[in-house]
């Protein structure tokens, strides 16, 4: 597993939302899937309301997200 960051804007009633989020997953594209599924499940977004700008991937030293952290690890 790896670990990227995932920023972005959303549709939001009165104006874009920007997000940064950080997810573990196997590549790019399963990165990208698990944060539109994400984002679709916790806001109730289509994922064409969902604008993904820049996705990084991060080594284990710059994780904050406690999850990422254990998944990339174990």
């Amino acid at each position: 597993m790896k670990a990227f960051r995932v920023t972005g804007t959303y549709a939001d009633p009165r104006k874009r939302q920007s997000f940064s989020i950080e997810v573990s997953a196997e590549n790019e594209d399963a990165c990208r899937e698990k944060t539109l599924s994400t984002l679709g499940s916790k806001h109730r977004l289509k994922r064409w309301e969902i604008d993904i700008t820049e996705i990084v991937e991060l080594s284990p030293d710059q994780v904050t997200n406690h999850v990422v952290k254990y998944d990339i690890e174990a």
